[in-house]
């Protein structure tokens, strides 16, 4: 199934620290206006644009649902900043929440707006409903933790079922500090083909989101690291599970049978978001939008229409 072109635009994003200015690109989907309720949908990584994301744009054409799409500042379209690599007082959930207000308002959609949040998006996308903001509607949390020593010690566990020469691959290149050799991304590949997506190959929407973090990695090393199992940088200690509470709108949760976020990863939203529904799909990992993709259209666009 193709993906529609959307309409681009970029958006002014004022940052002090950055040193030069910055903008947001984003692209639209459907019959978008001002003043419609529109799904604003924030990509994972930190740091892997929003290609990956684009069949979510059936929303727009099986229910009328404007879809909003957009790279998060220092990856994809929108503005870089290599120079701030390693510089985890800039890159922080702060700024990104900031440019999601920024976003919000330019677009004038600030006072009705779904949200759904990716991975990484979807730990944004709680951050922001954590703080009630006035126009958010309704929340979806699509594939992502609560919680990211949970998430290392699951994906641990996942990596120790992965062939052994494979572990042994991991174990000697993050030892040795050479995580950014050809023969270490391809033995994290065997862990994504089996939790990441099963679709083989690899969509093309997918490899292209892949290959754009490789070009320009500052964001997902500084505040990620190079793996799913090999976490070092400022999102290390991250949690949200004491304050979920504090979200008051419709939540739809969700993640895959084989999901490096496993059910063990998510539940506290479950948990402790006072109006949550749980739905997982049997024969997904981490990008269900792929390999469920009419299922998960289906869902997400019933959730926003009820």
């Amino acid at each position: 199934m193709s993906t529609p072109k959307g309409n681009e635009g970029f958006l002014d994003f004022p940052v002090p620290t950055a040193g030069k200015a910055c903008q947001t690109w984003y692209t639209t989907f459907g019959d978008y206006k001002p003043g419609t309720r529109a799904l604003v949908v924030l990509h994972g990584g930190p740091g892997v644009p929003h290609d990956y994301l684009l069949p979510i744009s059936d929303v727009a054409s099986s229910y009328g649902i404007p879809v909003i799409m957009y790279d998060q500042l220092g990856c994809g379209n929108s503005t870089h900043l290599k120079d701030k690599y390693g510089d985890g007082s800039f890159f922080n959930i702060q700024l990104f929440l900031d440019e999601l207000d920024n976003l919000l308002e330019k677009l004038g959609i600030k006072d009705d707006y779904d949200i759904l949040g990716h991975s990484w998006g979807g730990m944004l996308a709680s951050e922001h409903a954590i703080r009630q903001p006035k126009g958010l509607r309704k929340l979806i949390i699509s594939c992502s933790p609560a919680d990211m020593k949970t998430w290392v010690d699951v994906a641990n566990k996942l990596r120790a079922e992965l062939p052994e020469d494979v572990q042994e691959t991991l174990k000697k290149h993050e030892a040795d500090g050479t995580t950014e050799s050809e023969e270490y991304e391809a033995a994290v590949n065997v862990y994504y083909e089996r939790h990441v997506c099963r679709v083989k190959p690899f969509p093309d929407d997918m490899l292209r989101a892949f290959s754009k973090l490789k070009e320009d990695d500052t964001v997902s090393m500084t505040m990620n690291g190079p793996s799913e199992f090999f976490i070092t940088g400022t999102l290390k200690t991250w949690s949200n599970v004491d304050r979920l509470h504090n979200i008051k709108v419709p939540t739809l949760l969700l993640n895959g049978k084989y999901d490096e976020a496993q059910d063990e990863c998510v539940e506290p939203y479950s948990k402790h978001i006072p109006d949550c529904k749980w739905v997982k799909f049997a024969n997904s990992s981490h990008t269900p939008q792929w390999e469920e993709r009419k299922e998960y259209m289906t869902v997400v666009g019933d959730f926003l229409r009820l």
